[in-house]
């Protein structure tokens, strides 16, 4: 979770690369996983309410949650991290999450 003091020192770029990121959706589209989708690992109803998920910190908490949840499933979140920097690359906005070296 991201608190005001630590939402008060971010860069004003970081919220606006956050504000416009696109729903973590990578377009695999299959539910397995308690209803959750191999490719994300969001269900339909996350997926349906990303859009309206509110500004730059909902999405971040969203997102990272995200991530804490695909790799808690045993999966590498770097897979997801680099399709979901191409989705950001052909939508034509900054991508938020970088894929970590390992």
């Amino acid at each position: 979770m991201t608190s005001r003091s630590q939402a008060a020192e971010r860069p004003a770029e970081d919220d606006a690369v956050w504000e416009s990121a696109p729903s973590p959706c990578i377009d695999v589209c299959k539910y397995k996983r308690q209803g959750r989708c191999i490719g994300c690992s969001m269900t339909k109803a996350e997926k349906d309410s990303f859009p309206h998920h509110g500004g730059a910190d909902a999405k971040r908490e969203f997102i990272e949650a995200l991530i804490a949840r695909i790799a808690e499933s045993g999966r590498n979140p770097a897979f997801w991290a680099y399709t979901y920097q191409h989705k950001c690359k052909r939508e034509g906005v900054p991508c938020p999450v970088e894929v970590a070296e390992e």
